[in-house]
């Protein structure tokens, strides 16, 4: 492992067990270096493995255009979800666990099959999802003021934090992915809309584009994987205390309830 990789990790690390984010790691790592910011985070989440921790699936990022303009990119990233990130629907995430949290509503797939083949098709993610649920994603940042760039992101594991399922499967079959409305309420007010074309322009295009950057890296997709395919609309700044609802047509509902700050 190179120095610069263990290095980025570590200052990462530090930076989520003290709750004090730390300043931007590009300049640690060669510009626009991508493969090495995908070792950052791949070192992180074996160091997290190797303590207990339990690999549930994947999360896209970066699938809005806007978003990619922003930071000078012109493709999405991805990063690794692990089982202590899922928090249940409507139940409370403790104050600290995510730093800097801002949410965003998705689309979330559990798959039944492995996908680790080359030559893909979006054909071939249909028959590798079992069901949909909608989802809100808790971003958070390590890096300090949300002061990112793509190799921050990437090396900070697509800056995930927390997320939260609904608990309605919904058949693909009956969905209208790409027409699919989007609203996240925060106090009865919508703070956030949007919709399935928002990503990628269609969530199963950010599927199929997740798998492929899997298997060029050795790897794939697995069956009972969750995949957390990006944001309909654009991400909140998260209060505590506070609570946010995401609805998505023909999904339902899921809620984010966030801990209260104590003196």
């Amino acid at each position: 492992m190179s120095a610069p990789v263990e290095q980025v990790a570590a200052l990462l690390r530090d930076a989520a067990a003290s709750g004090r984010p730390c300043p931007p790691v590009r300049d640690r790592i060669a510009d626009a270096d991508i493969a090495t910011a995908y070792a950052v985070q791949k070192r992180n989440v074996e160091i997290a493995t190797a303590s207990g921790g339990r690999i549930v699936g994947r999360k896209i990022g970066l699938t809005s255009p806007a978003v990619q303009k922003q930071l000078g990119v012109d493709q999405p990233d991805f990063g690794t979800l692990l089982a202590a990130m899922a928090i249940p629907d409507g139940a409370e995430i403790p104050v600290g666990m995510v730093l800097q949290p801002r949410v965003e509503a998705e689309i979330a797939f559990v798959l039944d099959r492995d996908v680790t083949e080359t030559g893909l098709t979006v054909a071939d993610i249909v028959r590798s999802i079992a069901f949909a649920l909608p989802a809100i994603e808790v971003v958070g940042s390590r890096i300090a003021d949300w002061d990112i760039g793509i190799v921050d992101t990437i090396a900070d594991n697509a800056s995930a934090g927390a997320f939260v399922l609904g608990g309605s499967p919904r058949l693909l079959r009956d969905l209208d992915l790409r027409g699919c409305g989007m609203r996240l309420d925060h106090r009865g007010e919508p703070v956030s809309t949007g919709a399935g074309a928002a990503c990628l322009g269609h969530p199963l295009n950010a599927v199929l584009w997740l798998a492929e950057a899997l298997i060029r890296q050795g790897e794939g997709l697995r069956a009972g994987d969750i995949v957390l395919s990006g944001a309909l609309g654009p991400m909140v700044a998260a209060t505590p205390g506070e609570v946010y609802e995401a609805r998505i047509s023909g999904l339902g509902s899921v809620r984010a309830v966030f801990g209260e700050a104590r003196a």
